[in-house]
């Protein structure tokens, strides 16, 4: 079979897979932009690979994690050109369909292949990701420390302190080993609460103001019940966290829809009622479950994949809803930064506190904390907030030390299986796995990122240490992400790739330029003719960055 040598020496340079296997014949890609293109298909134990044999330059390149169903398209009856084949469905926006000649069976190896890669658990094997055999100079599985982040916030104190009582995740198998908790709450209390919470996951700290030492802590919900049970130890663990730092009333932010939260009772869940909870309010945010977004999700996939029809693009898009959850993610999480940053602490959950709970939090600790917005800091905060505590897995332009590239990268590789950052639920069950060495076997995300980080930064960034964020939530002020929604689409691509990434490399450099003559500027002699040359030079240096900062960007 014929191995197309540029595509062996990437794969072994990059990822080290094994091939199994290589079409010796052509394949048909029914391209959505380009038509049928007839090529080669190579499939390892990572990826999917096309790569056209005709004039039209085409390429695939799919991480086999990346794919959700691999279906046969036709019969051995099948009439009409190119209907027989194999369609495959991606989590990444993608639909790829496959054509193949009628004769004997010939898409049956295809098939298994990439069944059987795509979806190695069920055939008993393990996930690229312990297979892969790439080596940086950074360990990515040390760029988050509970214990140092904690700190750095300004715990433990007087008000709150560290507990290790979840150690062998006995409190709380979806929890962290580390939890912060109010200081006067013993871990006897601690045990009582997690009775009257679902599945035991009690408030517990995420982020400590350092000046007003107002709090964001997060759960899950309350088991009220139909009968409305009552549990004092939860309502007088609720009061501590209020006391901590002399709050009025301590603010629920359940991200449910009311209705929603009601209807849970009849499930053994619920919420914090006014009765019970004296010296909270009870603020409900209205955003959807899960099932309601993969809903909204498929919507816009439909309209932004393979084409965008542009003349009822705006009413095709307003009919996925899909950016009025984002705009009620973004309200409350709005909502817990400035009730935060007047001095007001906070509790957050929604039905179990995974998808939803994160997203609050975490947004509201970019808009408080600008630490999280450096590239080692979103590091944390991914880790901390997503992969800590569990997760079943418009931007500004100067804020951000990282770009949108980052953004979509860690996208990719949530799914790739390139990796081992994203592999598990919660931290008990990267755990496990430790003691199988999973550590030794599988590479960071974060080894690769942090190995090349000039990729990933924003050349406009602007360290404001005191700077609290507040975006617009407004419906005129939000936009689609084009850059990874839509990236498929060879349009897109052409407008957007390669200028801008050449133009965050050039004013990298530009930037560093201006930097070192600052820096030489500074430790020159204080002689006349120094004096002279600062005076002179360095508004002149200015210019340009000024002209810079004014310049478009891709956020």
């Amino acid at each position: 079979m014929r191995r197309d040598r540029s595509f062996l020496i990437y794969n072994t340079l990059f990822v080290f897979p094994t091939l199994f296997y290589s079409s010796d014949k052509d394949i048909i890609y029914i391209c959505p932009f380009n038509a049928a293109v007839k090529g080669k298909v190579f499939i390892t134990n990572y990826r999917l690979y096309f790569k056209n044999t005709d004039s039209m330059p085409v390429t695939l390149d799919v991480p086999l994690g990346v794919i959700s169903r691999v279906e046969k398209m036709g019969g051995a009856s099948s009439r009409g050109e190119n209907s027989y084949g194999l369609e495959i469905t991606c989590k990444d926006m993608r639909n790829l369909r496959f054509a193949l000649k009628q004769e004997g069976h010939s898409r049956r190896d295809i098939f298994e292949i990439i069944f059987k890669y795509a979806f190695p658990l069920s055939h008993g094997m393990q996930l690229f990701a312990f297979l892969s055999q790439e080596k940086y100079e950074e360990n990515g599985w040390n760029v988050y420390e509970a214990m140092e982040e904690y700190r750095r916030q300004g715990v433990p104190n007087s008000e709150w302190r560290v507990t290790f009582i979840n150690k062998n995740y006995e409190l709380c198998d979806t929890y962290p080993t580390i939890l912060v908790v109010p200081y006067k709450a013993t871990d006897e209390d601690l045990k009582r609460v997690a009775t009257f919470r679902s599945r035991c996951r009690i408030p517990v700290l995420s982020w400590f103001h350092k000046e007003n030492h107002a709090v964001i802590t997060r759960c899950s919900q309350p088991l009220v019940g139909m009968s409305g049970k009552r549990n004092k130890d939860d309502e007088r663990y609720l009061d501590l966290i209020r006391e901590a730092n002399g709050t009025t009333k301590l603010t629920i932010y359940d991200a449910r829809p009311n209705v929603n939260a009601v209807a849970n009772k009849a499930t053994g869940g619920g919420y914090e009622g006014d009765d019970a909870y004296q010296n909270a309010e009870l603020v409900f945010l209205d955003i959807h479950n899960i099932h309601v977004m993969r809903e909204s999700l498929k919507k816009l996939k439909d309209i932004v994949y393979p084409n965008v029809e542009e003349s009822h693009w705006l009413s095709s898009l307003e009919s996925t809803h899909w950016l009025e959850h984002i705009k009620l993610v973004l309200s409350g999480a709005i909502q817990v930064a400035d009730k935060v940053s007047s001095g007001s602490s906070v509790v957050v959950h929604c039905s179990d506190g995974w998808d939803r709970t994160a997203q609050l939090t975490s947004l509201s600790m970019l808009m408080l904390d600008s630490y999280y917005r450096t590239l080692r800091g979103f590091q944390v905060l991914l880790e901390k907030e997503w992969i800590g505590f569990g997760h079943k897995f418009a931007s500004f332009p100067t804020a951000f030390e990282f770009n949108e590239r980052l953004l979509v990268v860690i996208l990719d590789h949530l799914y790739s299986c390139r990796f081992g950052t994203f592999l598990y639920n919660c931290e008990s069950a990267r755990e496990s796995n430790v003691r199988n060495n999973k550590h030794t076997h599988t590479v960071s995300l974060w080894s690769s990122v942090n190995s090349d980080t000039s990729l990933y930064i924003n050349p406009f960034y602007t360290p404001e240490s005191s700077r609290v964020l507040y975006p617009v939530a407004s419906m005129r002020h939000l936009e689609l992400w084009v850059t990874y929604y839509i990236r498929w689409n060879p349009r897109i691509q052409h407008q957007q790739q390669s200028p801008v990434e050449q133009r965050y490399k050039e004013l990298l450099v530009l930037r560093d330029q201006y930097l070192k003559k600052l820096e030489e500027l500074q430790l020159s002699d204080s002689t006349p003719s120094s004096t002279h040359l600062t005076n002179s030079s360095t508004p002149n240096a200015a210019t340009p960055n000024q002209h810079i900062t004014h310049l478009q960007t891709p956020f």
